[in-house]
């Protein structure tokens, strides 16, 4: 069969994934193009605090795939991927549909990690999908409205109590918009802000471990100028967990914290189906991720191009949306060279910088490890850099956006 009649498969509908398929569409690439996802929508990520707080227009940021890929000649297919064989070339689905590929990216993404933790996986809240942020949304309100009817202190306490297990970036931007966003819904209903609490558990002695020493103090002082009150566990490890309740050891005590609303964001793992595939272990690091060339293919299968949380490249990346939407245009461009013979080029990722939410209208950007804007122009900086990122329709779709333009660069640079 004639190569260019297999359709090249996309597995993940994230940010590497769906990229690169509108990529490849902008390019007019000629094998047909299959994007397969569990999931109807995508979810922009960066902006998931946008979402739960309604500060944002839900459809910018919860857009189905069949609207944003209209009018681009990818086919979307809503199903889950049961088994990949990457010695004949084959996908198969949990539908009972399979597909022969010609080419095969790989953008699986991660899965909530729950490393052994009791209870963990029953008793949390995770944070990494629209339905997510919508269920935290609900159960938050629930609580707030209990805690105004009930007249038991101990049982009020923990329905105003949230405690977000893990510091790391996605920990940290939670617990400040939530430390804004429960007063504004709480106050309303005749309860008093200073009732709120928000904890953040840490097993390390600092939060946001890999960022600067800068971006950590400016985050810790954001923290402390919340609506509610923030307060950071450190050095405190995470034991089990129970209905309502998180045991925690921290300096040789084991000590107890009743909390309503537990969510977790200690950290990915990777997706079971990497582990199925027939990789050997010099090409996976520890974590069983896959290591790619500087093309981002497989060694051992150079038809099958990988990115985002699933993968490991030579030089360690943070695992942000700036790297997969890099990823993406990339392989896009390699897809496109090898159906056309052309020489392959090397991946080159820029990091341009770091935003993080700091709480309602407040956030920082932390551009070229030179520069740092906060408040609110930090503010509108990262909303501007994520609405630039933000996929559209392929009809519309820009092969020159980026993660922040230079031109936006340049004039902050001169602040």
């Amino acid at each position: 069969m004639n190569p260019m009649t297999l359709p090249t498969l996309i597995l993940g509908g994230g940010f590497t994934g769906l990229f690169t398929a509108l990529h490849l569409s902008h390019q007019h690439y000629k094998p047909p193009i299959i994007l397969i996802d569990q999931e109807w929508n995508f979810i922009f990520k960066p902006l998931l605090y946008e979402f739960l707080s309604g500060e944002m227009n839900l459809q910018n940021l919860w857009p189905r795939y069949d609207y944003l890929l209209h009018n681009s000649g990818v086919v979307f297919v809503r199903d889950r991927i049961q088994a990949i064989d990457l010695q004949q070339r084959q996908v198969h689905l949990a539908s009972g549909l399979h597909y022969t590929y010609g080419n095969l990216v790989l953008s699986l993404g991660g899965v909530a990690g729950y490393f052994g933790v009791e209870g963990a996986k029953e008793q949390t809240f995770p944070f990494r999908t629209g339905e997510d942020a919508m269920a935290l949304g609900r159960h938050l309100r629930d609580c707030l409205q209990r805690a105004t009817q009930t007249q038991d202190l101990q049982q009020k306490r923990a329905l105003l109590t949230v405690a977000i297990l893990g510091a790391g970036r996605s920990g940290i931007e939670l617990a400040a918009t939530l430390a804004d966003l429960l007063p504004d819904w709480y106050t309303p209903l005749g309860g008093q802000e200073t009732e709120l609490r928000v904890v953040v558990i840490q097993r390390g002695k600092e939060i946001l471990k890999g960022d600067s020493d800068r971006l950590r103090q400016t985050v810790q002082t954001a923290l402390q100028h919340r609506t509610a009150l923030v307060e950071l566990l450190l050095e405190t490890e995470v034991i089990s967990l129970t209905q309502n309740t998180v045991a925690l050891k921290h300096k040789e005590q084991i000590e107890t914290l009743s909390a309503a609303t537990i969510v977790w964001t200690m950290g990915n793992s990777t997706n079971p189906l990497i582990a199925t595939l027939p990789i050997t272990e010099t090409n996976r690091d520890k974590q069983g991720r896959l290591k790619v060339t500087h093309t981002l293919q497989l060694p051992d299968f150079p038809e099958v191009f990988a990115g985002g949380d699933c993968t490991v490249m030579e030089n360690l990346l943070p695992a942000t949306a700036q790297v997969a939407y890099q990823q993406g245009a990339a392989i896009a461009h390699n897809l496109q060279a090898l159906s056309e013979g052309r020489v392959l080029v090397p991946t080159q990722i820029g990091l341009r910088g770091t935003l993080m939410k700091l709480g309602l209208d407040e956030s920082v950007a932390e551009l070229f490890d030179r520069y740092e804007v906060k408040g609110n122009l930090g503010h509108l900086i990262r909303q501007a850099a994520y609405i630039d990122l933000l996929p559209t329709p392929a009809r519309n779709f820009k092969i020159t956006a980026e993660w922040l333009s230079d031109e936006l660069f340049y004039h902050i640079a001169k602040v």
